[in-house]
């Protein structure tokens, strides 16, 4: 596929076809519940989301705060028509960049693999902190994608992960994103900032090892024709490193490790 029209704005790197947003909510599914767990929003009456997508998380989020009413700014018209409905979320058409929400609006926000795509994402924690009432806290969950590692390695993998990390970057986004958080949330003025990881280790056998595989060859075939119009990849070489992951998964003694960055501060 050629790269989508949000990239044009915003840098997305994830296109909106229904092979892609299936993808995305099976990556949903594998990560959903630590973060939830993480975000610990029960006494929580207000929630934001900024970049809501599909919705799943932002009605998993909805369960978990049973006197909470959850808002989701989404600017994609066509993920807001096939957002996931629930009583208690909302969904906004909105840009990150310019919430359309008053100052001291909501006692939680958060955003998620989000920071990566967006073209200021400076500008768009300060707004998360311009709408967040005093004493109110923010989580956000990003990517450093160099942080994936593949036991038994591949080398056409590595060489063309690096070139998804450089369309990224061309296209307005970064996918290194993840490291820089402590710094972002400094900067814009939230205090009390802290660092964490939410892990992805699986294992040959392990309950999530096939899907965050085939979670990876759909990233590969998701940006297939932009790698190849971009020319930092060749057709032979995405085909090697796809055909080495899908060897990877039928290993009996293969293993994945990732992290997603995480960071907290309080307004």
């Amino acid at each position: 596929m050629a790269a989508p029209k949000s990239i044009e704005c915003a840098g997305y790197i994830h296109g909106t076809s229904a092979s892609e947003q299936e993808r995305l909510a099976a990556l949903n599914r594998l990560t959903n519940e630590q973060f939830v767990e993480f975000l610990d929003p029960s006494s929580a009456r207000r929630i934001l989301e900024v970049g809501s997508g599909l919705g799943i998380l932002a009605a998993r989020v909805a369960q978990s705060a049973p006197d909470a009413m959850v808002v989701g700014v989404e600017q994609s018209s066509e993920q807001l028509a096939r957002a996931t409905a629930s009583l208690r979320v909302r969904y906004v058409r909105g840009d990150a960049h310019r919430l359309p929400f008053v100052a001291g609006s909501f006692d939680l926000a958060y955003c998620r693999y989000v920071l990566e795509h967006v073209r200021d994402p400076a500008m768009v924690l300060r707004e998360m902190y311009r709408v967040l009432r005093e004493g109110a806290w923010i989580v956000v969950m990003e990517n450093d994608i160099t942080a994936m590692r593949y036991d038994p390695p591949s080398e056409a993998f590595d060489e063309v992960w690096r070139a998804f990390a450089e369309l990224q970057r061309r296209i307005g986004g970064d996918g290194l994103i993840g490291s820089k958080l402590f710094r972002m949330l400094c900067g814009a003025r939230f205090r009390d900032v802290e660092l964490s990881i939410q892990p992805e280790v699986h294992w040959a056998g392990s309950s999530g090892f096939e899907a965050w595989i085939e979670n990876q060859i759909g990233n590969l075939r998701g940006a297939y024709d932009a790698l190849i119009e971009s020319r930092l990849a060749s057709h032979a070489r995405i085909d090697e490193a796809i055909a080495d992951l899908d060897a990877l998964r039928m290993r009996e003694d293969a293993s994945a490790i990732f992290y997603w960055n995480r960071a907290t501060g309080r307004k």
